[in-house]
């Protein structure tokens, strides 16, 4: 297995002489560690003794604590460091001119899961326009995309729809690490923030998490594993409806279900438990918290048997529209607020189009609905393939 370092510990074995003399804020969670599992805050403290003045946490909270969406976090002093933790998933979720008066210099080291359904990026880009306004540096530490920079999956997001869950007009799984993303959206959506990336070595496109060697923590309290990273991508669009997407389970996302799904019947409209890539497993759950807590859910795991050919957004469009066949009398879409949206249907906002959810009710075929976003697909993939720094 190939030998990979992340930027974070590529910048603390090679301390950059511009941050000698600056105040340094930092933004992570618990996932921002090194291979021998040590947190940031202390090897950047350790590192530049004195400077690291503030410290900023994203949604579920510095500890990853918090979690579901809309449960903020408080600021707090950090007991160790005695410096102030901003939590910008909270009062606000931009950072306040108030919060950068206290750096010279933002570090930002958080494990982005390859989504777009995934607040960290939307956490980054107000950092970076913050940033640009106040002519404050921006440093990313790299880390992998967990499900590979090759495979790209899904519509780019219409910007009617566009949230806290989704700024961008990319796709559900847009193939670039932290560090690309930014670079991406600071040139393309003209933040013109100073921005410094520092790289990993070792790292390849298409690995997956496993194939890093680097330990997984969990970046956020649902994504347990890389299983469930790897999943996510489709997954995800459950919390637009009212089937469980396993939340209040040991396996969030790798199962789904609720107490009125037909297996039989679900199985027969997609002809069978297999799928590209992997399998329906029937399974039967109980969540001890969020949707149906204390009832018996009917559903499935997915099995990746290669993840290569899985295609996770496809996949679960595809499980969307058979349970809807089906169950059209006890199915719902989820209504507002979903992530500070009190109008916006959350579906619409987490596949990125209101138009996708009417063509699912519609029961149009889905190979018809993957074929209208192949083009802006196809000028996504050209138009961020100029920003990776990676083989």
């Amino acid at each position: 297995m190939a030998k990979i370092t992340t930027g974070l510990e590529n910048l603390i074995a090679e301390p950059r002489q511009w941050l000698n003399g600056n105040r340094i804020g930092l933004l992570s969670n618990p996932a921002s560690v090194n291979s021998q599992y040590q947190h940031a805050k202390h090897l950047l403290h350790k590192k530049f003794p004195g400077q690291l003045t503030a410290l900023f946490s994203p949604q579920h909270g510095f500890f990853a604590e918090k979690q579901d969406n809309m449960i903020e976090s408080d600021d707090f002093i950090d007991d160790e460091l005695k410096i102030p933790v901003f939590s910008l998933y909270g009062k606000t979720r931009v950072p306040t001119p108030q919060m950068f008066e206290h750096i010279d210099v933002l570090i930002i080291d958080l494990l982005d899961v390859g989504t777009r359904v995934y607040t960290f990026t939307s956490t980054l880009s107000y950092c970076l326009e913050i940033a640009s306004k106040l002519n404050k540096q921006v440093i990313v530490l790299d880390r992998p995309n967990p499900v590979n920079g090759i495979q790209i999956e899904g519509n780019c997001l219409c910007l009617s729809v566009s949230s806290f869950v989704g700024r961008y007009p990319i796709p559900m799984r847009h193939g670039l690490t932290m560090g690309e993303y930014a670079a991406y959206i600071n040139q393309s959506f003209n933040i013109n923030c100073q921005l410094k990336i520092i790289p990993m070595k070792g790292w390849t496109r298409q690995m997956y998490f496993q194939d890093t060697g680097l330990p997984w923590v969990l970046p956020s309290p649902n994504l347990p594993t890389p299983n469930s990273a790897m999943v996510y991508p489709g997954q995800v669009i459950w919390e637009g409806t009212n089937i469980s997407e396993g939340r209040g389970t040991t396996l969030p996302f790798e199962q789904f279900g609720a107490p009125f799904i037909n297996i039989d019947k679900v199985l027969s409209f997609i002809k069978g438990p297999h799928v590209p890539g992997g399998l329906l497993r029937p399974v039967a759950f109980e969540p001890t918290s969020n949707k149906w807590a204390g009832q018996v859910c009917k559903g499935f795991q997915i099995h990746i048997t290669d993840p290569y050919q899985f295609e996770p957004y496809l996949t679960s469009l595809h499980l969307l529209q058979a349970i809807i066949f089906h169950h059209k009398n006890q199915f719902q879409w989820k209504s507002p607020p979903y992530e500070y949206e009190r109008k916006k249907l959350p579906m619409d906002m987490i596949v990125g189009s209101e138009v996708i959810r009417r063509q699912i009710e519609n029961f149009d075929n889905i190979q018809s609905i993957r074929n209208d976003w192949a083009n802006e697909l196809d000028e996504y993939r050209l138009s961020a393939r100029k920003f990776h720094l990676y083989k």
